[in-house]
């Protein structure tokens, strides 16, 4: 028998053991069959394989190389397929002589197939079949119906991994098209199997995932008509095993589509197919059907639900929504258990002394200090944030119902906490209770319960002082504000609120750099404190530093986006650096957060008329009357823009709004009556000048009016109005000489006696320059050619009464007492005593 040995070439393994000429080894030659009926051909050839040598070595060790090689790709059936040919082509007679290229050895010292003439790389040919450089191992073919199940469910898997991710990163819309996607190659999956026969093959895990991926990304983009279709496809499928949980998600989509008696229904349904092995899924279970029966107004059954997770599981959210049940119920002993359960609840959170490192040993201070911060630790802390947030907002709800009184309610809560793990939010509780007393606006309780923490710790001490500090300011007692202010700054320097405060108090007492100190020492505290920063800003302002409140309201503003204040301050600022434009920009993004603000829209009117742009100033204008007709200015304006358009008629409805509210200003009512005469309406306007004199006898400019107006009329009375034009006429001449002998000199006098239409007492506090201006104006217009049209009545409110109240009868002078028989009353009335 042949001793033949099998080797492999693998990397340098076997380098070098071959080198000697195998021409020289004749040691077994006399023993080597194949040698000896070599040399017995006349051809050198060795005679043709014959089935008389089924276990010859090259035979059975190609068949054994090649199962070898094969069975690690694929299945045994292609292999033996696919190696017969090779086994039959063996019938050519095949020699040791010659291999590609080589002498054949002729011992069985080495390996069949291998010799010392192969390079590095050379692939392993115990059949000696290559002709050239041997080829790779035959790969399976994709054209095979098992490679094309293979590729179509990786393509399938990779989609939705992709749609997974692509709703991880937010793309929603992406990811519905990579499930839809994969989605059609799970079916296209499907089909292929069916095909090549191996429909009991296929792949149930893969098309759960496919079908449950889709019908999540459905939902995530409110699709919820596709994704209960979807979901109903993977439930009535009896193949899938534990599919019925996910009639948990169809209730939420019912619960989003607020159709509550159908999610109750399914998530009964879920909670019935989950085992009670699966307790934490059940228990959440149990609490969504509490809350559906909580937006249904079904009080007594949420309660239900809650007592049993508080019994078997209890958490914080489940006993705040308890005691929000008992509270809608109206159940005082209840809502005391409940808080008591509430307040009992375990957080699973360690003791901070697990954070405090041993002495003198520098690795434990390393990992300590590494994990101080880490995310285990952030979530502690934010469960109990959320819990103490829970306790504050239930013991403050509690409060005024379980007791006779709310102060008795918060006692007995701050007495529970105090026995409770959360001791320190006692301290929060009473400053709460201080509060309460300021919303129902008991200002003594709420500083009497503050002052009671000026002994406790700095950090409650801090809190109170701040609040009673605010409490001082706001009722304008600025020394107790200070003081309380100082307090709380020893006792916590780095308390921003106690910083403001103090700026506060220095700021009205107009010190604006030290205030501006303050403020910038709480924004070093606290950066995002945005009442520092605007406080800062108003105190640059105060001093003229425009451009650095400018800056401190910008920054601001990228803050508090939709802050009006804010957005007011800067268009005041632009207007202030005389850049109208930028103003009138902040202003327009102003009212589209106040877009019925009189006072912006106002403000804009006058920007608008500063710049000429009439049009667009009396469309602000108009809005600003609309939403608050009682502005002066604004009424003003809006009568001159008719006076000055020529549209006299239309200016009297303001003008008659102005009477109403200064009843008492004169210069309103002679504006409605020269509206009349300027639109042809005389008639009206003698009424009006008439109804004038008698509440403002004395008036020289009604009087005026009236004597022209009836000269033109050719009335009788403008004798009896032109005598009493040269009375209140000569009463002022001896009045001015008065005030000229008394102040001899004083330039005040001469512009006195240059003054002229002037109301002598009445019209002198509602005169400004723009009324003077205005009066002028409407004097200097000249009368309109339009036809005379009847103005409209107006219903005027008679029962108007003056919020400064009714006015002072005017003294009695003694024009009064004159006889009736002065020197002047039976004389012509001359043309130059009328008016122009």
């Amino acid at each position: 028998m042949e001793h033949v040995h099998l080797a492999a070439e693998e990397d340098d393994l076997y380098s070098g053991y071959n080198d000697y000429n195998p021409t020289f080894d004749s040691e077994e030659l006399d023993n080597d069959a194949g040698f000896q009926q070599a040399v017995r051909t006349s051809h050198g050839r060795r005679p043709p394989m014959t089935a008389k040598f089924p276990g010859t070595a090259i035979g059975g060790r190609a068949l054994g190389t090649s199962f070898g090689v094969e069975s690690r790709f694929g299945s045994e059936s292609r292999l033996l397929k696919s190696r017969m040919p090779m086994a039959s082509s063996m019938g050519r007679p095949m020699t040791g002589a010659v291999q590609d290229g080589a002498a054949r050895p002729m011992t069985a010292v080495r390996a069949a197939g291998y010799s010392s003439a192969m390079t590095r790389g050379s692939t392993f040919d115990p059949l000696g079949q290559s002709k050239g450089p041997a080829p790779p191992l035959e790969g399976k073919s994709e054209d095979t119906p098992d490679e094309k199940v293979k590729i179509l469910e990786k393509k399938v898997n990779d989609l939705i991994e992709e749609s997974c991710l692509a709703h991880g990163h937010g793309d929603l819309q992406l990811s519905l098209d990579r499930a839809k996607e994969a989605g059609r190659k799970e079916r296209a999956l499907v089909r292929q199997r069916e095909q090549s026969g191996n429909a009991d093959h296929i792949n149930l895990d893969l098309t759960y995932s496919v079908l449950f991926n889709l019908a999540t990304q459905y939902a995530n983009n409110d699709m919820y008509a596709e994704a209960l279709n979807t979901y109903q496809v993977i439930v009535k499928n009896k193949m899938f095993s534990n599919a019925g949980r996910l009639k948990v998600n169809m209730a939420n989509i019912h619960f989003k589509q607020k159709n509550y008696p159908k999610a109750i229904k399914l998530y009964r349904m879920a909670l019935d197919q989950i085992s009670n092995s699966h307790k934490e899924m059940r228990i959440k279970i149990m609490q969504n059907i509490g809350v559906v029966f909580i937006r249904m107004g079904q009080y007594s059954d949420a309660i239900t639900s809650f007592e049993h997770i508080m019994s078997e599981s209890p958490n914080i959210k489940t006993g705040f929504n308890l005691i929000l049940c008992y509270y809608a119920i109206g159940d005082r002993e209840r809502m005391k258990k409940a808080f008591q359960k509430l307040i009992c609840v375990p957080l699973g959170i360690d003791e901070e002394d697990k954070y405090i490192p041993p002495n003198d040993d520098t690795h434990a201070n390393l990992v300590i200090e590494a994990i101080k911060n880490d995310k285990l630790h952030q979530m502690e802390r934010e469960r109990k944030a959320l819990a103490e947030k829970f306790i504050m907002t239930s013991a403050k709800l509690i409060a005024p119902a379980i007791e006779a009184t709310f102060a008795a309610g918060f006692d007995w809560c701050v007495d529970m906490v105090k026995s409770s793990q959360y001791v320190e939010l006692a301290n929060d509780l009473e400053i709460n209770k201080a509060i309460t007393y300021l919303r129902q606006r008991d200002f003594k309780q709420a500083v009497e319960t503050l002052k009671t923490f000026e002994k406790k710790d700095s950090r409650v001490k801090s809190a109170a002082a701040t609040n009673l500090s605010f409490l001082y300011f706001l009722e304008k007692d600025y020394d107790q504000a200070d003081r309380y202010a100082d307090l709380a700054m020893t006792a916590d320097r780095y308390n921003p609120a106690a910083l403001i405060n103090k700026g506060n108090t220095v700021f009205v007492k107009k010190d604006y750099e030290k205030a501006a100190e303050f403020y910038k020492e709480a924004l070093r505290n606290d950066s995002s404190c945005t009442e520092a920063l605007y406080n800062l800003g108003l105190t640059y302002k105060r001093l003229g530093r425009l451009e650095e409140s400018l800056d401190c309201f910008l920054k601001l503003h990228a803050i508090l986006r939709n802050s009006a204040q804010v957005m007011w301050q800067l268009a005041n600022l632009f207007e202030m650096l005389e850049d109208p434009h930028q103003a009138i920009e902040w202003l327009m993004q102003l009212i589209t957060v106040t877009p019925t603000d009189p006072q912006v829209l106002a403000k804009l009117g006058e920007l608008y008329d500063s710049e000429g742009d009439k049009s667009q100033a009396f469309q602000y204008y108009q809005e600003s009357f609309r939403y608050f007709p009682s502005n002066i200015d604004v009424i003003e304006w809006l009568g001159a823009y008719y006076i000055d358009t020529q549209f006299c008629e239309k200016a009297i409805q303001y003008f008659e709004r102005a009477t109403l509210i200064q009843p008492t200003q004169v210069k309103w009512q002679l504006m409605v009556a020269s509206c009349y005469r300027r639109s042809g309406n005389y008639q009206k306007a003698l009424e009006t000048y008439k109804d004038i004199h008698r509440k403002f006898p004395e008036n020289i400019e009604c009087l005026r009016f009236l004597v022209r107006l009836c000269t033109d009329m050719g009335m009788k009375e403008v004798q009896d109005y032109a005598t009493k034009l040269k009375k209140v006429e000569k009463m002022k001449e001896i009045r001015e000489q008065r005030v000229k002998s008394a102040r001899e000199g004083s330039a005040r006098g001469t512009r006195r006696e240059g003054s002229a239409s002037s109301d002598s007492g009445h019209s002198s506090h509602g005169t400004s320059a723009k009324g003077e201006r205005l009066s002028a104006k409407m004097r200097a217009l000249p009368g309109s050619n339009e036809p005379y049209e009847a103005s409209s009545q107006r219903d005027i409110d008679a029962s108007y009464v003056d919020p400064l109240g009714a006015p002072m009868e005017r003294p009695k002078t003694a024009a009064k007492k004159r006889n009736e028989d002065d020197d002047f009353a039976d004389e012509e009335l001359g043309d130059d005593l009328l008016p122009e």
